[in-house]
């Protein structure tokens, strides 16, 4: 009886492992992002639907912000055990960065078939280590239930203006690659060492700044204060998801710092055909076309086709800034060391 009590178990087991539900010989992928992309971003329909192509147990892993999950792949590199095989979300902001570390696979278009479909503005890596999946503007958003549009500063200068006192939620740029974005438009509109005293100037109209945009946004929406450094798509958001306009957009000098998020697969990893696979099926018509109601985000494949809604709510600027990226990898550490002085100092 015990025998065919034991004879019974093997075949269960050799009928399950061959259906697939142990998933004994079921390869791991591992992709480093950010937390709203895993969370409530596109993440959950990219791991559901690239499992079920191919035989892989797909994880996302977001701690932070991208900027604070780079610098976790960088530093365990430097220990010689990366732990991760694909990484989502480095902001143009750390093209430089990213680059100057050697971190990520050349690729070709052979590579990643639906390379072909990307827009060619947004192909700011000649190696192709990184590609890009998304983009938008980093801009200010206000809450109109709060501040009326005659109160509404236009300019970086009315900004500063002592009735917006503790009205602005920003994010630090040392671990935010939107805070990152808001300090380089900064840099840009006032220059190198200008910057630093329009901060020192701002500081009085500065609530808190968070480590991350997540943070950032939940102070924003539980009325903390009624500015946040945010994105052009905020109003998208707010009239596709709540049904109205009340989260707007505030253009500075009818501007917005432009961003675009890259992908790539880590130097080291022994899993380069299933990382292809998934940063190509990123860049699917299947994919992009969920990021601008995911992501909130425009998508990098030129023949996505976006909804009404969200085409006619998000906001393009007119006159859009991008510091490059060599001068950001020459003076990055210069700027946030004195950045902090400003932030410590007052």
């Amino acid at each position: 009886m015990i025998k065919m009590q034991k004879r019974s178990l093997l075949l269960s087991l050799i009928a399950l492992m061959a259906i697939g539900v142990i998933g004994v010989g079921t390869e791991k992928l591992v992709v480093y992002t950010y937390s709203s992309f895993a969370s409530w971003g596109a993440a959950p329909f990219i791991e559901e639907a690239f499992e079920k192509k191919h035989d892989v147990d797909v994880q996302f892993v977001a701690t932070g912000d991208a900027r604070m999950m780079l610098t976790k792949l960088l530093t365990e590199r430097e220990a010689g055990r990366p732990g991760a095989d694909v990484f989502v979300g480095v902001g143009s902001v750390d093209l430089s960065m990213a680059r100057g570390e050697d971190l990520f696979v050349p690729l070709t278009g052979e590579d990643i078939p639906n390379l072909a479909s990307v827009r060619e503005d947004l192909l700011i890596d000649p190696t192709n280590s990184l590609i890009p999946y998304e983009h938008s503007y980093v801009t200010l958003v206000y809450d109109s239930q709060v501040l009326a549009v005659e109160d509404v500063p236009l300019t970086f200068e009315q900004l500063l203006d002592p009735k917006y006192k503790k009205m602005l939620i920003l994010e630090d740029p040392r671990t935010s690659s939107v805070g990152l974005a808001f300090l380089l438009w900064t840099i840009h509109q006032y220059g190198d060492p200008g910057y630093l005293d329009y901060w020192r100037k701002l500081l009085p109209n500065v609530l808190t700044i968070t480590q991350g945009w997540s943070a950032a946004y939940d102070l924003f929406l539980a009325r903390e204060a009624p500015i946040v450094v945010s994105f052009s798509t905020d109003t998208a958001y707010s009239v596709i998801e709540e049904g109205s306009a009340r989260y707007k957009v505030m253009l500075l000098n009818s501007q917005g710092y432009r961003s675009i998020y890259l992908m790539g697969i880590v130097k080291g990893t022994k899993q380069q055909g299933l990382c292809k696979e998934l940063l190509d099926f990123v860049l699917s018509p299947e994919v992009q076309e969920r990021i601008s109601t995911t992501e909130w985000m425009f998508p990098a494949n030129r023949k996505t086709l976006l909804p009404v809604l969200f085409y006619q709510n998000a906001v393009f600027p007119p006159d859009p800034v991008m510091v490059p990226a060599e001068r950001i990898g020459e003076n990055l550490d210069r700027w946030l060391l004195e950045w902090a002085g400003i932030i410590v100092g007052g």
